[in-house]
């Protein structure tokens, strides 16, 4: 049964919105639940900041720091990329705060049905990333109605000086993204490439743009694959600003070009782009339902898991 009885804020601890000035504080937190759940830090503080700094968040309702005293114990933010019933959520608390967790859930859960009321939609369909070993209280959270609909692995592989830059396949040219005209065909490509897989949603050039981070992006670390006679089929889209490791955010190549070997060779392009560079390692997340197999395509390139994470959903009346 779905409990819906709102969770009290316990004595001592308290919750306000964010502010940009809170993304060190907020990026430590996450480093200490990533050190929980996976073992190490693995969050930058750039990525925090460009999570307070997207336009289409309002910190003061889409943002919640929970406190217990001084210390900061639990985050949330909240945003909507769909423009309808679909809604999107991060929340991290100490696992040794679960009643201060539980509150966090009942405020953001009310401003996601908020947001899809204003959109004109019936239903919240609410979707947050966990571990599969989370702080979260996962009883607690089917108790609320969550439940997992996706698998992700987190992918990972050594890179060494064994790794060069591969012979490109025939008719086949890679460049990076050097103007706008290129920039303006990655998202083309990146949009219509991921059109069907799970939980995409349409996103415009500018709001691609917000999303990476753009004004920090460094445009040459994303290769587009051009074919002759077919045009530009395929692009990856890599990162080298995490400290753990090299990047590969996407890869897509569109339908007509599937079966040419252009997934395999912008991964080992990017292998030996970042071995060159100095990287020891690169990693990857994928969805292991994927039906244009690409968790396959990894493997066989020697991308093993490093850990893995569910897609959990709450569909709730927006009254």
């Amino acid at each position: 049964m779905t409990t819906t009885h709102p969770a009290a804020l316990p004595a001592g601890m308290t919750v306000r919105p964010a502010r940009l000035d809170d993304a060190s504080a907020v990026c430590a937190l996450l480093n200490e639940v990533d050190r929980l759940e996976i073992g190490r830090a693995e969050t930058e503080l750039a990525e925090v900041q460009a999570d307070l700094r997207h336009p289409e968040v309002d910190l003061e309702r889409d943002s919640w720091l929970l406190f217990d005293g001084d210390r900061l114990v639990g985050y949330g933010l909240l945003w909507d990329e769909s423009g309808g019933e679909r809604i999107d959520m991060d929340h991290y608390a100490l696992p040794d705060r679960p009643l201060g967790a539980l509150h966090l859930f009942e405020l953001m859960e009310a401003r996601a049905a908020e947001r899809a009321a204003a959109n004109g939609a019936d239903r919240a369909v609410v979707h947050l990333h966990l571990n599969t070993a989370p702080t979260t209280d996962l009883d607690a959270l089917r108790g609320r109605g969550w439940r997992p609909v996706r698998r992700y692995h987190v992918l990972e592989r050594p890179l060494s000086p064994a790794d060069e830059l591969p012979a490109p396949p025939p008719g086949v040219t890679l460049r990076p993204c050097a103007d706008e005209t290129d920039r303006r065909q990655a998202h083309a490509l990146l949009q219509a490439s991921f059109a069907d897989h799970f939980d995409f949603q349409p996103r415009t050039y500018e709001q691609w743009l917000d999303d990476i981070d753009a004004e920090n992006a460094d445009w040459s670390l994303i290769w587009i694959a051009h074919v002759d006679g077919l045009g530009d089929a395929a692009v990856l889209r890599s990162r080298d600003d995490r400290t753990t490791m090299a990047w590969i955010a996407s890869l897509g190549v569109l339908a007509a070009a599937r079966g040419r070997g252009l997934g395999s060779h912008l991964l080992r392009h990017a292998f030996g782009h970042y071995a060159a560079r100095g990287r020891d390692r690169i990693g990857l997340g994928v969805d292991t339902d994927n039906s244009s197999g690409a968790l396959a395509l990894y493997e066989r390139h020697g991308m093993k898991l490093d850990f893995a994470v569910d897609t959990w959903e709450l569909v709730r009346p927006v009254v």
